[in-house]
This record gives structure tokens, sequence and C-alpha cells, in this order.
């Protein structure tokens, strides 16, 4: 049942005055569940009691954390069409997403569940003593990973399920052993608190201790910024856009005592077409492209927002025709008002650059919400003497940039700012000699697709959802598949330490 509360541990509590309701996209009108907005108070019980559940649940088994784990994957298809009904509400999009994003959800919750019922992620460490070693006798030494502490997690406007209240963040958080406070999406209020109330009955039904989760409605920074400055908090992880997670980012590491925060941020995601390629298949690809650009209305943070390729007597008919496929795809309902006025202005921002044509937009008469998906190009001179053509889009929308030879692909390639994912569309014969292209990429993204697309992102240990600023805060790190529990855990040594005081992975 949505009762519009914040959840302290296991208590249901709304002392504030502020509220706030969410939006249909597709009617345009508000839903009418009233949340009402935590209390500074309510802030401060939220995090002292994760302080003090973080005394037992750091200690909590492995496999004891995977039951808990894998009960809140129970409670979440418990709750049935209630849960897919809010979502499709708040978010306009379709059942059919909803029911595919709550079982990467699941799957989430699953992998880490299998990751640490046993011990081996921990990648533990043994060296033994050598009492008689000269000139100078070597101690035991034996080092593991120790969970940081209570974590806040901002849940996603995108993804109301695999980025927010129980998804990749909060599974990876919970399985290294933090509790876990969620600052709910404002847009996904009653989704949120419906998934939240599920992970305190998994947490219940298998004795978590109290704290070990709490989730927290407010809209804008204020409800936030007190939760990263909250001094119990250890660390933080958020999905966004640029602005907001450089803000949570600088605030973080000007507390008295700086925290990590993992944000995952923009990214244009560039897509490197060979004109042989679209002289063998141009058609094929305009096809599969006009797909992924208005996947999702383009809200994905792994969007092909760039296309590069050497022009050539090909390329014109193939934007063309990239532009025409995608025009004919029925226009599509955005997540929410304010993300279709970011997505006009910033669009409109890039189109009014100099040198950049529109080459075919959605036009006519469109419903509240409803995004014109849009095809730019532009020159490779004059995508390089103008950094805002750079500027991402979150939404529909593509711009090709046609560069006058494969020098000028890779340098615009390495004006590039950090990306999350680079593509390669090419032919296998031509393999040898994308070199340079490839190493250009590899210093920009975190991830590179050869013949595919960016959109869709494997749950797994090999993916790397991340790369150099401003695609993520930390390149070092993920924020999908199971190697993102590393982000919650820090190293920490014993040294000719008594059995009985290891931890039980460190005993012989």
């Amino acid at each position: 049942m949505i009762t519009g509360k914040n959840y302290i541990g296991n208590k249901l509590s709304a002392k504030g005055s502020v509220t706030h309701k969410t939006i249909n996209p597709k009617l345009n009108i508000e839903n009418p569940t009233v949340f009402i907005e935590a209390t500074s108070e309510e802030i401060d019980e939220a995090a002292q009691l994760a302080t003090e559940a973080y005394k037992l649940y750091r200690k909590v088994s492995g496999k004891q954390k995977a039951a808990f784990l894998n009960a809140i994957a129970d409670e979440i298809l418990a709750l049935d069409q209630e849960l897919i009904d809010a979502y499709v509400t708040e978010s306009g999009l379709p059942e059919g997403r909803a029911m595919g994003e709550r079982g990467r959800t699941i799957m989430q919750l699953k992998s880490f569940a299998d990751l640490v019922s046993n011990e081996e992620w921990k990648g533990n460490t043994f060296d033994a003593a050598i009492p008689d070693r000269e000139p100078l006798p070597k101690d035991d030494l034996r080092k593991t990973v120790t969970p940081l502490g209570p974590v806040v997690v901002f849940g996603a406007s995108n993804f109301p399920f695999a980025f927010s209240t129980a998804g990749g963040d909060t599974a990876s958080a919970l399985a290294a052993g933090c509790p876990v406070i969620v600052k709910a999406h404002e847009m996904h209020a009653a989704t949120s608190e419906l998934v939240a109330s599920a992970i305190i009955k998994a947490a219940e039904k298998t004795g978590m201790p109290n704290g070990v989760f709490s989730h927290l409605s407010g809209r804008g920074p204020i409800v936030g910024s007190a939760l990263v400055n909250h001094p119990k908090i250890k660390a933080v992880g958020f999905t966004g856009s640029i602005g907001a997670g450089r803000a949570i980012f600088n605030m973080g590491a000007s507390r008295p005592e700086p925290i990590p925060v993992y944000a995952e941020m923009g990214s244009i995601n560039p897509v490197v077409i060979s004109p042989l390629a679209i002289a063998n298949r141009g058609e094929a690809i305009a096809s599969t492209y006009a797909g992924s650009i208005t996947l999702g209305t383009g809200q994905f943070c792994t969007n092909p927002g760039l296309l590069l390729t050497v022009e050539d007597e090909n390329t014109e008919a193939f934007i063309q025709d990239l532009a025409k496929k995608t025009v004919a795809i029925d226009a599509q309902c955005m997540l929410h008002p304010n993300i279709k006025a970011g997505f006009d202005k910033n669009e409109k921002t890039v189109t009014s650059q100099e040198g950049v044509r529109t080459v075919a937009k959605i036009s006519g008469d469109l419903k509240e919400n409803y995004a014109n998906s849009i095809i730019a190009c532009v020159s490779g001179d004059d995508f390089l003497a103008n950094p805002k053509i750079q500027q991402e889009v979150f939404g529909p929308f593509s711009i090709v940039v046609k560069t006058k030879n494969e020098a000028q692909l890779v340098e615009v390639i390495e004006a590039l700012e950090g990306q999350l994912t680079g593509t390669i569309i090419a032919e296998n014969e031509e393999v040898s000699s994308l070199t340079d292209i490839v190493d250009a990429l590899a210093n920009r993204v975190g991830r590179i697709i050869f013949n595919g697309v960016p959109t869709g992102v494997e749950v797994c240990p090999s993916m790397h959802h991340g790369g150099p600023y401003p695609a993520s805060s930390d390149a070092k790190f993920t924020s999908v598949g199971t190697h993102a529990i590393y982000r919650w855990v820090r190293p920490i040594s014993y040294q000719s330490f008594p059995e009985e005081l290891l931890p039980d992975s460190l005993k012989n």
C-alpha cells in the first residue's frame, strides 16, 4: 500500500509539513497520493539508525546477506500488478518496459546474492610469518575488505527500478555489508515506496538489523544535501545529470571527513561508422540506429547521441535515410515535464550553433510531454571549433559529424569529454586499420562496442559502466555488474593477529 510516508528503518514516519505529488506524464496531470518530505529530524534519525545497524550488519555472513537479497527479489515480485501500475503511471513508460526492467532488477539482486554467498569476491590474501627470516623476521599478514558504512543512494529518473530503490547501487551496497538510505526520486515516489516496503519486509523476514534500509522523500536538493553532508554517511551512489552529480560530488569532497561519491552522469556515446560499412550496409545501419536513438524515448545514459564518419559520396544519403527512419518512429512520452523541457532547451542550444543543420524532426502537434525525435549534422571543422555542440541532449536526438578524413575523425574523438561508451561500425576487412580509432576511444570511454549498439547494458562481471569524467566521477569503478560491489568496501590488513579476533574469512 502506498502511504506517502517515509521509512525510518521499519517505521513509517511523517513529521514534515512539506509535500509533493508525482505526475502522470501521459495525461499531464498530478497523481493523487501526497508524499510528505523528510525533515532534518527524520534524516538524522535514519542516519543514526543506519550507523547502529552497520555495527551488526557488517558482520552478517555472506550466506545471510544472500538470503536477504533473494528475499528482496521475492518481495518485489509479490507486489505484482500494483507495482507495475505505479511504474507506468509515474513514468509514462509502457507496461512491457516495466516488466523487463523489473526482471533486470530481480536478476541484479540475485547476481549479488550469488556473489556474496561465499567469500571469494573479497580477494583475501595470506602471507605467513617467517620468524627466523634474516636480517628481520616477517610477521603474519592477512588482507581482506571491510564495508565503508552507511550509504546514501539517489533514485534515478530514467530507470525507476534498475537504478533506483532496489537497483544496482542498493543491491551492491547491501551485498557489501553497508546499510542503505534511499533518497527517492521525486518523479517516482509511489514506485519507490512500494519497492522500499518490499526491502523492509525482506529485512524483517531474514532477521536483518533494523535500520539496514531506510527510504526518504524530498524534492530538490534539500533532503539530498542533508544526507550527503550528514557525518554518519560514508559513501554516495548517484545516477543522473552532470549538474546534480557534480554538486553532490563537491559536497562529498568538501565535508570535514570527505567521502566517495560514485556518480554516473552524462554521456553522448560516440559511434564511429566507416564509409565502407555505409556503402555495404548503410540501410541496415540506419534502421538499427534509428531504433537505438529512439529506444526508451532516448532516455538512456547510453543513447547514441553522436555519430562520426568520414565524408564521401554515400554520406549524405545515409544521413537522410537515418533521419527518415528515425522520425518515422512514433513520438513517445518522456518521463516528466521537466525532462521534456530540458530536452527542448538542449536541442535548441545544439541545433542553433553555427554550422549545425537539422536534417529531420518530427513535426506537427504532439501530445504534452511527447518528444519530437531529431537528427542533425555538422562538419568536423565546426564541431571541433565549438564545444557547445558536445552538449548531451537527453532524449531521442543524435548529431552526425562529417569529418574530412580519418585524422580529423581521431581528432574529434580526442576532443571529446569522457564517455560511458564508444562504438565502431566497420567491416571485418578494415580491422587492421582501426588501431588509431580504437586507441583514441579507449582513452575517452569505459566500454568499446564493435558492430553493435551502446544501448543495452549486460549485468555481468565483465561489464564496465563508467568512464572518464564527466561520464562518471571515478572511472575505476562500474555501477553495473557484480564488480560494482567494490565501490562500497575498503582494504584492511591484520598483522600478527590472534586467531579468535580475525574475521571468519581470514581464519586458518
